[in-house]
């Protein structure tokens, strides 16, 4: 693979452009059916949705579905670049046909920006082999996908996407900073990332650096530091998938991560991490975690997941081809005894989000604010507003005389049995966002109906308790127990302060 020879991004690009190979034009063309298919891996209903011929048929088929095509349904397509493309390796060709050897896929984006990611082939398109080589370029993926939805989107001066692999956080970076560092060790990730950033024309934004996580960037500084790294957790023996795999054992990557990720944050700056991590048998994941963060630091972690060791060697098994392998069992016996020698009783997954103290933030007080959440319920996606709305959020402002409102998703859910005068259970659930929900009594109900704006919480609990008959001594307690219940309310996003 030579495709450090980015001067063919352009003409790529022109080509693709010209033949609507993109994420609209061919969902359009595929349809739900073989578009759905192909997410399976499954490419017989797209290969008869293509059969038409025409450049975007001939593009689907090459680069999706996998198959060859003729020389001359290739030149049309692509012209005058099928013989520089095949010097370059993203193409193979005979005498009479062509053939991919690297995945070139239209990526949709919130904007609708047309985008492009060069990496390798899929493998186990309909259940062919799925063994892949230790350097492979991984293409986008669910992981990179929500790492995309994670990350915050406001303008920023400098961004690093630590762990580039094929650079498509380097792409989104690209659209909101204005300097993007990415980095990686895999040699053929390095020269794809480059190929990626010229071909959807922001190689003048981005800087594709060589190394090892922070060491190529040791003295920086950045606005947002977005990272999938290599987070699967195993004895770090064997044979290492880089894409995948660090080299330390155990869950060592995410914390070394998040440990060094201060030093090289502006202040206000933020770290967004999609990871795995260990879950102990004699301790709770939350303390173990909270170890790892600074303490002038942010940082909001929310395990969205929790998977059984044996579920979890099994997927990353299958994952890297071994499946049905002869020393499939062996492996799988292995790593399994592993996380008993290690006392780890299931993995986490989910995000860690850090923000340095300082900058000019709306929300920032410099005083550290920790919050570790177990949320495995559906989300909005993209989540990165959410997050956003968490860090302008300053529940240690509430005070009597702040006047906070309602978020106008929340809603109130009431249980009760019928015909009963009062429910039994009252809760408020968000619509939006993180989707929260929360147990309220009647108070806390009415004081989250009354806030609009225009009244202060000391305004509506006088005026609650006058309701409830309270003496002054009841209403002066109602205070003291309420107020802490509004900046926790402020925390969670049910109100605005």
């Amino acid at each position: 693979m030579t495709l450090g020879n980015t001067a063919l991004a352009g003409p790529l690009r022109a080509a693709l452009l010209a033949a609507d190979f993109t994420y609209e034009g061919t969902a359009d063309l595929l349809g739900t059916r073989a578009h759905d298919a192909l997410a399976r891996n499954e490419t017989t209903p797209g290969l008869r949705r293509t059969a038409g011929g025409g450049p975007l048929a001939t593009l689907v088929r090459l680069f999706l579905l996998q198959t060859t095509v003729s020389v001359a349904d290739a030149e049309a397509a692509l012209p005058g670049l099928v013989d520089r493309l095949s010097v370059a390796g993203l193409l193979e060709q005979s005498v009479s046909e062509v053939r991919a050897r690297l995945d070139c896929r239209p990526y949709g984006t919130d904007d609708d920006t047309p985008l492009w990611v060069v990496s390798d082939l899929t493998p186990g398109l309909d259940g062919g082999p799925q063994r892949v080589v230790a350097d492979h370029v991984l293409g986008i993926s669910p992981a990179s996908t929500s790492l995309a939805q994670l990350t915050l989107r406001e303008p920023v001066g400098s961004a690093l996407d630590l762990g580039t692999g094929c650079g498509v956080q380097a792409l989104h970076l690209a659209q909101h900073a204005q300097r993007v560092v990415a980095t990686d060790v895999n040699a053929r990730a390095l020269a794809v990332a480059r190929f990626n950033a010229a071909l959807n024309d922001v190689d003048d934004v981005v800087e594709v650096r060589d190394g090892s996580f922070f060491e190529p960037v040791r003295e920086e500084r950045f606005d947002l530091i977005a990272t999938n790294p290599p987070f699967v957790i195993s004895p770090a023996t064997g044979e290492r998938l880089v894409y995948r795999d660090s080299g330390l054992p155990g869950d060592r990557v995410v914390e070394d991560i998040v440990r060094a990720a201060p030093a090289h944050l502006a202040p206000g700056g933020w770290c967004q991490v999609l990871a795995n991590w260990v879950i102990a048998a004699d301790r709770p994941w939350d303390e173990r975690l909270s170890e790892w963060i600074a303490a002038d630091h942010d940082a909001l972690v929310v395990q969205r997941e929790v998977l059984d060791p044996s579920a979890y060697v099994e997927l990353w098994l299958k994952d890297a081809g071994q499946h049905g392998a002869p020393d499939y069992l062996q492996r799988y016996d292995t790593w399994l005894s592993w996380f008993d020698e290690q006392g780890i009783e299931a993995i986490g997954f989910g995000w860690i989000n850090l923000r340095a103290p300082g900058g000019s933030a709306p929300g920032a007080t410099g005083r550290a604010r920790t919050e570790l959440l177990q949320w495995p319920y559906d989300v909005e996606q993209p989540i990165a507003p959410a997050i956003g709305e968490w860090g302008r959020a300053d529940p240690t402002a509430v005070r009597l005389d702040s006047r906070p409102v309602a978020r106008e998703d929340v809603v109130q859910e009431t249980v009760g049995a019928v015909g009963a005068e009062d429910p039994s259970t009252i809760v408020l659930r968000q619509q939006r966002g993180l989707r929260r929900a929360r147990q309220a009594d009647t108070v806390v109900a009415a004081l989250v109906g009354a806030c609009d704006g225009e009244l202060s919480v000391g305004q509506i609990l006088d005026a609650l308790a006058q309701l409830l008959g309270h003496d002054a001594e009841e209403a002066e307690r109602a205070r003291t127990t309420y107020l802490p219940v509004v900046a926790e309310l402020v925390a969670e996003g049910f109100l605005t302060a």
